[in-house]
């Protein structure tokens, strides 16, 4: 019996096998701007089919390379949503999630993160699961986000008595490695001025403050000495400067507060000072400055000095109160989407705070298209899986409007966005393998030549890159090895005519329909495999749909029901 901590669901160990599909391009539906440049078509991709289908459709290629993975799931709230049928129980939920996710896990790169944005619902349940695919020890941050306003019919249930009013839900924080993660948290600016800051040394420079700040002090310990403190209220008056909050935010670097430092003061109670100020070093190797006719009889003499300009702006917390879901947000994109869509300022704070411009996005519940806009603004690369027509008539319209500069809406003008790039469409393949009317298995006639050659690649391992001087190199998985796919029948003057071309470090594994019977062992560096019978065993073939079949994001302007 495993003693390790984990979830367990009706139906967790049934295995499902997906198949891996291969991805067609769709011309019709690819979208560049000629006249804005074709920059990064190539490497963004628009995905319209199963999400699951879709995730194991990339998993080879795009293996350990997505820098940020944003999904808002479908929440199983039990009320309905057009694009998604019935309410299911918590052990469906979280059977078909955790799949996913863990072909998400696959994906991430090293120093990837992954955001899962989810209701009360299942967010418990869904930790547990994370903690179980991703490691507990990877859970970086569990952010509150506030989605809704109390207003409306959402207060009913306080009014009823029955429960506080839910305004608010949660974003789901990992890592993929815990040890190689980095994040770039991002600050806000107060907008009130904290009394505490009420202190000013005149003398102060900006050059000196940077100084201070680069911790290279050494270079200001003479200088220091002819500082001098004052009262902020008193100095502005004494040199008959008007008071006001823009001067305070301009003179920030100069202005000071002093706070308590128990280890700072236990550090300086022990030394002699001639000046006003001085410097001491912290435990920790840090230095501070601090005013040296600190009160040594109390031990919370305020002794450090502290910038203001340090904290005009302050780092977000894991309480994002200032996310706003009313005034527009559902008209964000061009595409109204009333009752799911998230603000484009949500997910850029998401993308920006653990990527750089060209690492790659990925969203596999894309919806209204918020993730792959938001990712083409702030010019990442980007990946979007969708399963329904809103692939088209959302996804695929606010995209492109980006694409032309048209979309002046969520975060165009703070980005500086102006247009440009492109994306290529993708279709998920029919399965590779039927069922005849003998209940034999064959290969889709929908397949050409080239399609089952990527196909079989992938389900082999190998990556499909046909060579253009050597026929029978049409896939590769290490430099030397190689795959040949071929509907014809290979015998033995077939099977020397490639021998012969290979060199003795090559190997190299053919799939084909038939072949002599004494040939796969003819030759130690080639090997021979029939299909279909070489991969009916590896996958679930002929299922297009891994549907979720839960409703998605719940109303946040529009509630109806807020006991539901």
């Amino acid at each position: 019996m495993s003693k390790k901590l984990e979830l367990s669901w009706y139906n967790k160990n049934k295995k499902i096998v997906v198949e891996p599909r291969v991805l067609i391009e769709n011309s019709k539906y690819s979208y560049f701007n000629s006249k804005k440049g074709k920059k990064n078509i190539d490497q963004n991709l628009l995905i319209h089919g199963d999400n699951l289908l879709g995730l194991k459709a990339i998993e080879n290629e795009f293996n350990s390379k997505i820098k940020c993975i944003y999904i808002d799931p479908p929440y199983n709230t039990g009320s309905a949503f057009e694009h998604y049928d019935d309410n299911l129980e918590h052990s469906k939920w979280l059977n078909l999630m955790y799949p996913r996710l863990k072909i998400m896990r696959n994906l991430l790169s090293e120093d990837g993160m992954i955001f899962v944005q989810i209701d009360d619902n299942e967010q418990a349940y869904l930790t547990i699961m994370m903690d179980e695919i991703f490691g507990r020890e990877n859970r970086i941050n569990t952010i509150v986000v506030n989605m809704s306003n109390m207003s409306g019919p959402k207060i009913n249930s306080a009014i009823l008595g029955k429960r506080f009013p839910k305004i608010k839900e949660y974003i789901l924080v990992y890592s993929k490695n815990r040890d190689v993660y980095e994040m770039k948290i991002p600050k806000y600016k107060k907008t009130d001025w904290d009394p505490e800051y009420n202190l000013i040394i005149p003398e102060l420079t900006e050059d000196d403050y940077n100084i201070i700040q680069n911790q290279s002090l050494e270079h200001l310990i003479n200088k220091i000495s002819s500082f001098t403190l004052h009262s902020l209220k008193s100095w502005l008056k004494d040199n008959k400067i008007k008071d006001s909050l823009d001067w305070r935010l301009e003179n920030s670097y100069r202005i000071v507060a002093s706070k308590p430092n128990t280890a700072l003061l236990r550090i300086a109670s022990e030394m002699k000072f001639d000046s006003v100020m001085s410097i001491i070093e912290s435990p920790q190797g840090l230095k501070k400055l601090i005013k040296t006719d600190f009160n040594r009889n109390t031990r919370t003499a305020r002794i450090e000095l502290v910038f203001a300009k340090d904290n005009i702006e302050v780092f977000f917390g894991d309480h994002w109160n200032d996310i706003v879901t009313t005034g527009g947000v559902s008209q964000e994109g061009g595409v109204r989407f009333p009752q799911g869509k998230k603000p484009e300022k949500l997910v850029s704070r998401v993308i920006e705070t653990v990527t750089n411009p060209g690492d790659l996005v990925l969203d596999s519940f894309l919806g209204s298209g918020t993730t792959a806009a938001v990712a083409h603004k702030l010019n990442r690369r980007w990946i979007g899986i969708e399963m329904s027509e809103q692939v088209f008539t959302h996804a695929k319209v606010r995209i492109d409007s980006v694409i032309d500069g048209k979309d002046d809406t969520g975060i165009t003008n703070i980005s500086n966005w102006l247009g440009g790039g492109g994306y290529k469409f993708y279709e998920l393949a029919p399965t590779l393998i039927k069922i005849d009317e003998f209940e034999q298995p064959i290969i889709n006639s929908e397949y050409n030549a080239d399609m089952l050659a990527a196909a079989i690649a992938i389900h082999e391992g190998y990556r499909y890159e046909p060579s253009q001087e050597i026929y029978w190199k049409q896939s590769h998985s290490a430099e030397n090895s190689f795959l040949f796919v071929t509907t014809n029948h290979i015998n033995d003057e077939y099977l020397d005519s490639i021998y012969n071309q290979m060199k003795e470090d090559e190997y190299l594994l053919i799939s084909c329909k038939s072949f002599n019977s004494h040939l796969d062992k003819k030759y130690k560096n080639v090997a021979i495999k029939k299909i279909p019978d070489s991969i009916l065993r590896n996958c679930e073939f002929g299922k297009d749909n891994y549907n979720l079949n839960i409703i998605s994001p719940p109303n946040y302007d529009e509630e109806v029901n807020e006991d539901e």
